[in-house]
């Protein structure tokens, strides 16, 4: 069963800001990577769209707190982990490390992010629903050691 996931992703010229450095918003899309990746991992769909069927995880809370900043061409590691899965939720934590040439990282950033598993109604309303058995027969939280202070 998976509790953690790493991808990593080189910073592209188009996520900075007039000062050459990666605008804040963009942390959370690579957060957003590592749990396409994670779900990609487990041969699952993040997104499920068929007809009468629309389901996904909107996101209930967001936060980031920035320690360095990332720049054009630089590379970021992205570390998630699940700290929490309930009955219609899970709950991530991410941690972002910028890559230098020979592999070492430095803090960049840590996050959060709660998701609910939802179902797009008939009438266009949003209802959370019971996490999917394919998806929790594949994950589960991690160990306190996985997490990392501060989450």
């Amino acid at each position: 069963m998976a509790y953690e996931f790493t991808t990593t992703k080189k910073i592209e010229f188009s996520e900075t800001d007039m000062a050459g450095l990666v605008h804040f918003s963009n942390y959370f899309r690579y957060m957003e990577v590592a749990e396409r990746d994670f779900f990609e991992s487990l041969e699952l769909n993040l997104i499920q769209s068929a007809p009468n069927d629309l389901v996904g995880y909107p996101r209930t809370r967001a936060e980031c707190k920035f320690s360095a900043p990332l720049r054009f061409g630089d590379t970021v590691k992205i570390h998630l982990a699940i700290k929490a899965i309930k009955d219609r939720s899970i709950d991530y934590q991410f941690r972002l490390f910028k890559l230098d040439k020979k592999g070492d990282e430095s803090a960049v950033a840590k996050g959060h992010i709660t998701t609910i598993y939802t179902e797009l109604t008939e009438d266009g309303n949003l209802q959370s629903r019971p996490l999917p058995k394919a998806l929790l027969d594949k994950i589960e939280e991690a160990p306190t050691e996985v997490l990392r202070p501060g989450a």
